[in-house]
């Protein structure tokens, strides 16, 4: 955990920053002089707990924890040390988790420390678990489809389903392993809406699922072709060469060190590595 030391004496803050630091628990500790130092460092850094004075000068610990809640959101766990009574009591009334009386030993504030590094833990526990389950919220959520329109009715078909997307005039022809689907749309906007899926285009008229491809191979005329799951393949025109780099999350070997093979192509190894 983290602790701030709000002291306005120098020998006050040295002898708590003397049992902080025999603490395996304390990641790391600050100390400051007065509220406005406490203030400013606590509007950079945060905090699990503050080690705090009752009687500082102009603004006192009392002061100061009032301002704390009224400008944080998350108030870290507040000790206070004083030397008189009624303060303790007024302390108490504030909610603070622990009051320490001076002159204090190093076991009284270990054992408020002990309590502010239970509830620091269970803090983190609980926010863990809130983030834990959040995302387990997010795998769960259905997942992402999108509605074409076919012979009168709207489908719903997985991004993953879909092979390839080849234009046809003005439409477009969204292939799958099961069956075809003919839209009345341009490439372009076919390719900008599903680039976030992991389409890329090859050709001015071919749009393919990275997901699909199984193989790059190099072709004597200078271009390169694919290989898609199924076995169809296709050439992947000079312009849109640079987008097969897309196609792995990581290269073995780069275009340039591709070599022909007898029948005219050299196989890239990408089998199963493409991205799903």
């Amino acid at each position: 955990m983290r602790v701030l030391i709000v002291a306005d004496e120098a020998s006050a803050r040295t002898a708590l920053a003397n049992v902080l630091t025999m603490r395996s628990d304390v990641e790391g500790f600050e100390s400051a002089s007065d509220a406005a130092e406490a203030l400013d460092k606590m509007s950079t850094d945060s905090y699990d707990a503050v080690l705090l004075d009752v009687n500082m000068p102009e603004v006192s610990g009392l002061e100061l924890l009032e301002r704390i809640r009224a400008t944080h959101h998350q108030i870290p766990a507040i000790v206070f040390v004083t030397a008189h009574q009624p303060q303790a009591l007024k302390a108490f009334e504030l909610q603070a988790d622990d009051v320490v009386l001076k002159p204090f030993i190093t076991e009284r504030i270990d054992k408020a420390l002990d309590v502010v590094s239970r509830r620091a833990a269970n803090e983190r526990a609980a926010r863990l678990l809130e983030i834990l389950s959040q995302a387990r919220g997010l795998s769960q959520q259905q997942p992402t489809r999108i509605a074409i329109k076919s012979k009168g009715r709207i489908r719903l078909i997985n991004p993953k389903d879909v092979i390839m997307v080849q234009a046809q005039g003005n439409y477009v022809l969204l292939q799958r392993d099961s069956e075809s689907h003919l839209l009345r749309e341009s490439i372009s906007v076919l390719a900008e809406k599903l680039r976030t899926y992991g389409f890329i285009r090859i050709h001015k008229s071919v749009l393919v699922n990275c997901s699909c491809v199984e193989e790059i191979y190099h072709l004597q005329t200078g271009v390169y072709g694919l290989r898609l799951k199924g076995g169809r393949e296709l050439t992947v025109t000079r312009t849109y060469r640079q987008n097969l780099k897309s196609l792995a999350d990581f290269w073995i070997d780069s275009f340039p060190g591709l070599c022909n093979r007898k029948n005219g192509s050299t196989p890239v190894v990408l089998e199963k590595i493409g991205r799903p």
